[in-house]
Parts: C-alpha cells; sequence; structure tokens
C-alpha cells in the first residue's frame, strides 16, 4: 500500500509541475518533517523557489493547489506546510493496509526477476569462528534476507579459502603430530578438535630445529604445488581436514543463524583450468609485466599505486588470481554479485575490481559491502588479526545464560509457578539471548565502528532486541487472551490517533524493505522496528483492546490491528534474521 500511495503521489506532483510549467526534476518526495497528519510530503518547492521567483512556501502553496488527487485511491489530499507539500492517506488506503498485512508474506515485494549472489563470512576453515568475524555472517545474513524480501533470487555463499598456505601447512601438520603431541580440545567440536595440529604446526615451523623446520617446508610446499597443478591425491588430502573443520564451524555459524546455499571451494577454479586461463589472458593484457619472475598488472588507470601479483616466480597461483576465476563463475551465474568484506579488505577489492575490468568483465555488476571492526568491552577489537582469543561459541553461550538470567528475574513468579516451564525459559532465552547479539550489530549502519556492549543489547527497556521481540510477544498475549473475539479488518472504527499511527506504521514495511535493498543497508529495517515497537506501546496504553468499556465492533477491529502489528513485527524481525517469541 505505502508503495502504491508513494506512486500515486509522484504522479500528482509531476502533474502539477507539468500544468505549473516548471520542469519535474526531482520531486523531492520524502517523509514529511514534523508532527503532520501525513505519510509523505513533497520538497519540490525549494528546488523551484529561484526559478519561480518566490519563497519556498509560496511556491509549496502554489503546487498544492495545483495538484489533483480526485481519482487517487490512496491519497486522501494535498495540502502544503511552509516550504513543504504533506499528503495523506485515504480510508482506503488504511483499510487495504489492515487486510494485507494479516498475510505470512506481508512486506514481500514482487518478483524483481534477478538473481543475486551474496558473498560473505568465508573464513578460513582454520579452526572455530573468532568474534572477529561476529559482524560478518550477521551483516551478510541480514543482508541477503532484505534482498529476498525484496523480490530477488538470492544465493547466500560462502567461498571457502582451500588452495593457499594455511591448509597446506594445517594438512601436514595433521598428517605428521600424534593426539600425544596435542593439548585436550576446547570443546567437543572438529573444529576446536583439529585446530590443535594447526597450531602445533605453526608452533613448530617457529621454534623447531632448523633441518626439521626445512623439511617441513618442503612438505608444505609440495602440497601448494600438488593443490596448483590439479593433483587429485593432494586435493583428497587437504578436503579431508577442510570438510571437517568447515563442519564444526558450520554447527556455530547456524546458531546465530548464518546458513548457506553454496559453499564454493577455492580448489574449483584450479581443477576445471579456469583460473589457469585467466593468467594466460591477463599475460596477454597490455598492463602485464613480469618481475623477477613474477607477473603482476600495472593499475596505475585505476588511481591504484600497488601492482597486482598473478603468478609467482615459482609458477603457482596466488588467491587473488584464484578469486578472478570464482568472480567470473559467478558473473556467468547470476546477474549481480555482492561481496560482505571487512574495511581492511578494500585495497584487495579496489585491485579485484581492476583485474576484472581487464579481463573484460562488467564489474558494475559486483558490490561491496565494507563493515567495521566491532569492538568488545574495555576496547579491545574483535579483528582476527590482533586476536582477543574469544571464539564465537564463547560469545553466544554468553548471550545466552546472560539472556536467561534476564529473563527469569523479569519473569519472577511466572516461571517459579505455573505460567513457564524451565524448557519455555531455555527456548526464550535462546531466542533472545542470540537475537541481542545479532540485533546489536545488525542495528548500526555497517562503516561504523561499535563496541559491543551487554548491559544495552539485553536492555528490554532500550533500543534492542528484546525490546522488539517483547512488543511482538505483547500482541501474541493480546490475541491469545481474547479467546472466542474475532478480529474485524473494518479500518473505518480505527480512528484515534495512535491507531491511525499504528497503522501508518504498519504501511511503511514494505518501503523500508524495498529502501534498506536499494541502500544495501539491513539496519535500516532494524531502525523500523524499534520505531514500530515504540508506536505500538503507545497503542497499548492508549487504546485498550479487550477492556469491558470497549464497544465490540471497536475491539474487533483493534484485535485486527494488534494482528497486523504481530505480523509486521514477525517479518520485520525474520528479515533481521531473529526470532520472534510468543511469550517473554
Amino acid at each position: 500500500m505505502f508503495i502504491a500511495f508513494r506512486r500515486e503521489v509522484e504522479a500528482a506532483v509531476e502533474a502539477a509541475l507539468d500544468d505549473l510549467g516548471y520542469p519535474t526534476g526531482d520531486l523531492g518526495i520524502e517523509e514529511p518533517p514534523g508532527d503532520v497528519p501525513a505519510v509523505l510530503a513533497s520538497s519540490a518547492a525549494f528546488r523551484l523557489a529561484s526559478e519561480a521567483g518566490a519563497p519556498p512556501p509560496q511556491v509549496a502553496g502554489e503546487l498544492a493547489d495545483a495538484i489533483d488527487v480526485s481519482d487517487a485511491e490512496y491519497v486522501a489530499d494535498a495540502r502544503s506546510q511552509g516550504p513543504y507539500v504533506n499528503f495523506a492517506p485515504s480510508d482506503a488506503y488504511f483499510a487495504d493496509t489492515l487486510a494485507a498485512a494479516q498475510n505470512d508474506d506481508w512486506g514481500h515485494l514482487e518478483d524483481t526477476g534477478e538473481s543475486v549472489v551474496v558473498e560473505h563470512t568465508s573464513a578460513n576453515p582454520t579452526g572455530p569462528v573468532h568474534v572477529g568475524r561476529a559482524r560478518n555472517p550477521i551483516l551478510g545474513d541480514a543482508l541477503a534476507r532484505v534482498l529476498e524480501y525484496a523480490g530477488n533470487d538470492v544465493t547466500r555463499e560462502y567461498y571457502v579459502n582451500d588452495a593457499g598456505r594455511q591448509m597446506a601447512v594445517f594438512t601436514w601438520a595433521y598428517e605428521t603430530f600424534d593426539e600425544s603431541d596435542l593439548p585436550e580440545p576446547g570443546r567437543e567440536k572438529p573444529d576446536y578438535d583439529l585446530v590443535r595440529y594447526y597450531r602445533k604446526g605453526n608452533e613448530f615451523l617457529e621454534e623447531g630445529p632448523g633441518e626439521e623446520v626445512d623439511a617441513a617446508e618442503a612438505e608444505i610446499a609440495a602440497i601448494i604445488e600438488g593443490l596448483d597443478r590439479g593433483d587429485e591425491d593432494t586435493y583428497e588430502r587437504v578436503e579431508e581436514v577442510v570438510d571437517t573443520v568447515l563442519g564444526g564451524m558450520q554447527e556455530t555459524l547456524g546458531r546465530l543463524p548464518a546458513e548457506f546455499d553454496e559453499f564454493v571451494k577455492e580448489t574449483e577454479f584450479l581443477r576445471d583450468g579456469s583460473t589457469h586461463e585467466v593468467v594466460d589472458r591477463l599475460k596477454d593484457s597490455e598492463y602485464a609485466y613480469e618481475e623477477e619472475g613474477a607477473w603482476q598488472l600495472d593499475l596505475d588507470n585505476w588511481d591504484i599505486e600497488q601492482s597486482f601479483v598473478f603468478l609467482r616466480s615459482d609458477d603457482t597461483t596466488l588467491y587473488t588470481t584464484r578469486d578472478l576465476a570464482h568472480h567470473e563463475w559467478k558473473f556467468e551465474a547470476f546477474d549481480r554479485a555482492i561481496t560482505v568484506l571487512g574495511e581492511d579488505q578494500e585495497l584487495h577489492a579496489n585491485k579485484l575490481n581492476a583485474a576484472l575490468d581487464i579481463l573484460g568483465n562488467d564489474t558494475d555488476r559486483l558490490e561491496e559491502q565494507f563493515y567495521a571492526w566491532v569492538n568488545l568491552p574495555g576496547g579491545e577489537s574483535m579483528s582476527t588479526r590482533q586476536g582477543t582469543g574469544v571464539d564465537m561459541d564463547d560469545l553466544l553461550d554468553e548471550a545466552v545464560s546472560r539472556a536467561e538470567e534476564a529473563v527469569r528475574s523479569r519473569m519472577g513468579d511466572r516461571v517459579r509457578g505455573d505460567g513457564l516451564s524451565d524448557d519455555d525459559v531455555d527456548r526464550i532465552a535462546e531466542q533472545v539471548g542470540i537475537g541481542a547479539v545479532r540485533y546489536d550489530i545488525v542495528s548500526k549502519q555497517p562503516t561504523k565502528a561499535i563496541t559491543f556492549d551487554w548491559e544495552d543489547a539485553l536492555d528490554f527497556e532500550g533500543q534492542s532486541a528484546p525490546f522488539v521481540q517483547y512488543a511482538h510477544a505483547r500482541a501474541c498475549g493480546i490475541l491469545d487472551e481474547a479467546g472466542d473475539v474475532e478480529p474485524e479488518l473494518d479500518a473505518d472504527v480505527l480512528d484515534e490517533d495512535a491507531e491511525r499511527a499504528l497503522l501508518a506504521s504498519v504501511a511503511r514495511f514494505p518501503l523500508v524493505v524495498e529502501a534498506a535493498a536499494e541502500d544495501l543497508e539491513p539496519h535500516q529495517v532494524a531502525t523500523y522496528t524499534r520505531e514500530f515497537a515504540d508506536d505500538f506501546n503507545a497503542f497499548y496504553r492508549e487504546c485498550p483492546v479487550l477492556a469491558d468499556d470497549v464497544a465490540p465492533e471497536v475491539r474487533a477491529a483493534r484485535l485486527a490491528l494488534v494482528d497486523a502489528a504481530r505480523q509486521t513485527l514477525a517479518n520485520a524481525l525474520d528479515a533481521l534474521g531473529i526470532d520472534a517469541p510468543e511469550s517473554m
């Protein structure tokens, strides 16, 4: 409804500008400033003031008088207020919004016909997921969900780095050391089990006897060369380690949740020959040159001072070379490719784009979403490069434990009495704890560094997941308490300010999805959920639903509004990958 409303507003403003002899240009359609009974406003008067030779308020009044909404379905009227023209919705707008928001697919937009691959996380399979990776899977998964809500055919991809030195070291160490050489694993999970070999191997290479280290380095080099030339035995050796560790990592990521449709391995582009085909094409380009046996690209034309090395002096390829073949595969398989990357990867991304351009690809189809690091309380960065030693499993366990304490404290007698069982508390603690971590991270603008704070994340009264989740649980509670009273889709009786404000918020949801998908900013949905919870709580305070003195037709209509709010909150949280508890 909101999108249809906006289109009617755009058409009405364009027609009025044309009638007045003004160029259409930027219509300035936006949310109205201040507390006014309107849904959208036009700020076109600012743009036209100099041409009209009149102040913006006078132009806005002239424009409002020229606007004709008599044939509009969802726009009731247009009135000027200062330099703005405000557009108020019709009764049909509210009625159709109330009806549409009862459906499970509320907020899902029409199919765009576009296929989009979202690559995120892609942590090296060398051990448990570190909290330094927390923002990538959370942001990446939320972005994929929002794009899906916006009507795109989305594929979530994890690019598995299984061909570099790290994996060669890991494979050599796994085949070299015995259990007796290793400490006890931190957890009973395969990634915690195998990471001991990787750490032992690196320790040996740094501190071991010189001759033995030289022999080990020769074995590691042989693994790297075997992968590069497509040796099947070498692939199988590395694959055993990679798949085992990756299985444990998936278990952790699944708790967030961050699930994937494709696990695309780096070695696929060695095995099919596409990486070496890329090398041949780059060698033929005018930007390629050889220096000390290594082949590289001069990227001065792209304002990049560093060269791009794509073939070592020993004729082995690099991660970046294989990533070029990987991206060309994306271009063949999908209409758009989006990659979620830490801010420290921006130079790599720019060099990759330049090399793809040299190879003749349309790099406009490739987009990156960069994010800043998350900081722990006390100023420690969650960057894996600085390494605070905190695993994602520990962070999530701590979140659930703290959430359980908060839930038990808040619910009091309901837990000790006959209200909620221990299983109920465990379920709610999991939903609230994981939701708190996820929401606290996804709600911030990606390019801004943030400090994760437990008190803020688990604040039931603040700008947090529990605050929004509690609004959803409250709506479910009202509907359960209503018993046999049936909701009635009659928006005409909903004429209180708080009712209309909540209906207007319900109607905004599809537009928020559209804007968040277009800008690749899922935090816009998070901001909307907080504002929506405020509107719902205001309605709850000011408009009793089941009180004895409420007229039956008003009670039924308010129940329908509560159901629309419940569905909106559930879907908005789902678009962020956060559970919507039915009780709290």
